[in-house]
């Protein structure tokens, strides 16, 4: 296992559609901030981000399916991201890309905005209440991703955690965030398209232990 590591860490730094910097040139200034479109994409056009992409089958996914949008998918974890980079090299994507980083860094990598979607799919769900700061649709978070999403920007949460899709909905009312759609059941509903024919690793193995799959889609409030 430990030598599988070793490799896909050594091919991620010849992958060009992977970026991975060091903590201190993060805060000193991501050179690809506010330039996305045309320093790394080469291409003008709207831009969504995953955050927790993991093996990047969502993002890869999106992309397939919207030559006409820029995605890049955010992890931390690097021999994750070599299945997403390895497979969008390997096809020749320019429309995909990946950022290894923290989520918690990511209002450095983009300008006002500059961001038209995000999508949280299967992120940890923290559980434990004194770890609810981490959950990606806490006020912290969310107030990250104020930063850089356009004013009308869409956020999409897929999960099967359903504390934690009820820990959303609440934040979503309290905070005063636009809830656009909700769904309980995906796979169990009038749900199409892109919900439910792009399944990503996590997705699946809850899908065979028979777990419904939560949805929600809501634009953060300007204020």
């Amino acid at each position: 296992m430990a030598k599988h590591k070793l490799f896909r860490f050594s091919e991620n730094e010849t992958f060009s559609n992977l970026i991975q910097l060091p903590y201190t040139e993060v805060i000193k200034g991501v050179p690809f901030k506010g330039k996305w479109n045309t320093d790394f994409f080469d291409k003008e056009q709207a831009l969504i981000l995953e955050l927790g992409c993991g093996k990047g089958e969502y993002t890869i996914g999106l992309a397939k399916r919207h030559p006409e949008i820029n995605f890049l998918g955010v992890d931390v974890k690097g021999a994750r991201l070599w299945r997403g980079c390895k497979t969008s090299n390997d096809e020749g994507m320019k429309n995909v890309g990946f950022i290894r980083t923290q989520i918690e860094l990511i209002d450095h990598y983009f300008k006002k905005d500059e961001v038209s979607e995000i999508w949280i799919t299967f992120p940890d769900p923290q559980p434990k209440e004194f770890k609810a700061r981490k959950r990606l649709s806490s006020p912290l978070f969310l107030n990250r991703y104020k930063k850089f999403l356009k004013k009308d920007g869409i956020v999409h949460l897929k999960t099967d955690n359903t504390a934690f899709f009820d820990y959303t909905l609440e934040i979503i009312k309290e905070f005063g965030h636009k809830l656009l759609f909700q769904e309980r059941d995906i796979y169990n509903s009038d749900c199409s398209n892109a919900l439910v024919e792009i399944q990503t690793f996590y997705e699946k193995k809850y899908l065979e232990l028979g777990q419904p799959i939560h949805y929600l889609r809501f634009m953060l409030n300007e204020k």
